[in-house]
């Protein structure tokens, strides 16, 4: 799985197919930066080396933040006319996403007593994404 995400995946970019289908290429580049960013923070649980930790925790930073170019660059190609509109509503999940997740994750902790868990529940919802590959709009999974 290391092998294929590090070095399968820019052998399988397909330029001409992705000017076609703006949506699916960001999500197919989505999907892969998902996984290396998965990959990036599973080393925190088991190692307690606080200079591993602070790298791998930059990897997942870097590869969740990387994958934003292209989902703002999806409403300009799918509707430049109300472009502003959604990035106004993607602007809005984003802001509500991080009002909320401190607070799942005190009460989480606070429920449990265990530091792990939202860090676990961080790198769990885009593992699931991304073992579950949802189907695009046209059913196939990208």
């Amino acid at each position: 799985m290391v092998g294929d995400s590090l070095g399968g995946n820019p052998l399988r970019w397909h330029p001409e197919e992705d000017r076609q289908c703006p949506f699916r290429a960001a999500q197919r580049h989505g999907h892969r930066l998902r996984r290396r960013a998965c990959l990036s923070l599973v080393p925190i649980l088991f190692v307690h080396d606080i200079t591993v930790v602070a790298l791998c925790l930059s990897g997942g930073f870097f590869f969740s933040e990387i994958c934003i170019g292209p989902m703002w660059s999806v409403p300009m190609d799918i509707a430049p006319k109300y472009s502003g509109t959604a990035a106004g509503l993607m602007n809005t999940g984003s802001a509500a996403a991080a009002i909320v997740s401190p607070l799942v994750a005190g009460y989480v902790i606070d429920a449990t007593g265990n530091w792990y868990l939202p860090f676990l529940m961080s790198m769990g919802l885009p593992a699931a994404r991304t073992v579950l590959r949802l189907p695009d709009a046209s059913g196939a999974a990208v």
